[in-house]
């Protein structure tokens, strides 16, 4: 980002060392540099590549049906909304590009033999018209921990195809006079704002082990009818209930529970799997009254959802630490 500075470079992307997650910052309306988290990127990508796909003629009204987009379940539902506002499938996974790569091997089994036998030697168009024919093609997938696959020759998340993606949705931006953060600012006013959080709380050690087991025991048992004053409409055990996805497939059993929460909240609780942590995922969305957001209306929108955020994960704090002792 320095160096963009002195370079006076529009865009910053960065790969991990084994290439399979992209992080960016990009100019904001000020000139000054961004960083956009990885629910962002994703998004900026979907709406994109859905626009271009339908512009193109690729996908048009007699196909729509045979198109996806996949979400893990903790991405943002900004995604989502992006899919079904172009009326195409979303389907959300557990998070780990393997359920993601099911997926797409679910896709291409549901092909005809001829084509399956061939399936590799074929070049990705002609996978794409085979899957809007006879089965689903995927669009997009992607994860908020910045990882997202725009091709089905790849099964995992890929930096290479992320990066030159994204790439094509700064030039398109800057080819109608926006930088990529002002071009989210548009899809905010046009879908909605959403924004989301992540946070943990660490416990070492074994005893700390135990602590992690007894949060998660106690959500549960025992989930909060309230949280900061606001109703639990619904509780989601991935662990002890049975939970379909989209195209009714039974999601495979994880320690994650989800509380959706009166006034577009939401609140994803996991254990950590590599780490003495309890993770939690934020979310919040807020829909203009007007059917679209001018350009004040957002940037207010912006200031309260985030402090309404603050005060949910004071609470979620406080409450953890009781629930732990």
């Amino acid at each position: 980002m320095a160096l963009a500075d002195v370079e006076k470079a529009d865009l910053v992307q960065a790969t991990d060392p084994d290439d399979d997650r992209m992080g960016i910052a990009a100019r904001g309306a000020g000139g000054n540099l961004v960083l956009l988290t990885g629910n962002q990127i994703g998004s900026l990508m979907v709406w994109y590549r859905l626009k271009r796909l339908f512009e193109k003629g690729i996908l048009n009204e007699a196909n729509r049906d045979h198109a996806v987009v996949i979400k893990s379940l903790v991405t943002t539902d900004l995604q989502k909304e992006i899919a079904l506002g172009f009326r195409v499938k979303c389907v959300e996974t557990l998070t780990g590009f393997k359920y993601i790569g099911a997926k797409q091997r679910d896709y291409e089994e549901k092909l005809p033999e001829p084509i399956r036998s061939r399936y590799r030697e074929l070049s990705e168009d002609e996978t794409r018209d085979a899957r809007l024919k006879d089965s689903l093609f995927f669009v997009f997938g992607g994860e908020e921990s910045y990882g997202y696959n725009t091709g089905d020759f790849v099964r995992d998340k890929d930096g290479n195809a992320a990066v030159i993606c994204f790439a094509e949705v700064a030039a398109y931006a800057a080819s109608v006079g926006l930088t990529v953060v002002t071009l989210l600012d548009q899809i905010f006013a046009e879908y909605g704002f959403y924004l989301e959080r992540g946070e943990s709380l660490t416990f070492d050690g074994a005893e700390g082990a135990a602590k992690i087991k007894k949060l998660v025991d106690s959500y549960a048992g025992n989930p909060p009818a309230e949280i900061k004053g606001a109703k639990v409409l619904s509780v989601l055990d991935y662990d002890q209930q049975d939970i379909h996805d989209s195209e009714g497939v039974l999601i495979p059993k994880e320690a994650m529970i989800v509380f959706e929460i009166e006034g577009g909240l939401k609140v994803a609780v996991r254990p950590s799997g590599t780490e003495p942590k309890i993770k939690y995922y934020l979310y919040a969305s807020e829909k203009p009254a007007s059917g679209i957001f001018t350009t004040e209306e957002l940037a207010k929108t912006k200031l309260r959802v985030a402090e309404g955020l603050e005060r949910l994960w004071q609470w979620l704090k406080a409450d953890a630490g009781k629930r732990a002792e």
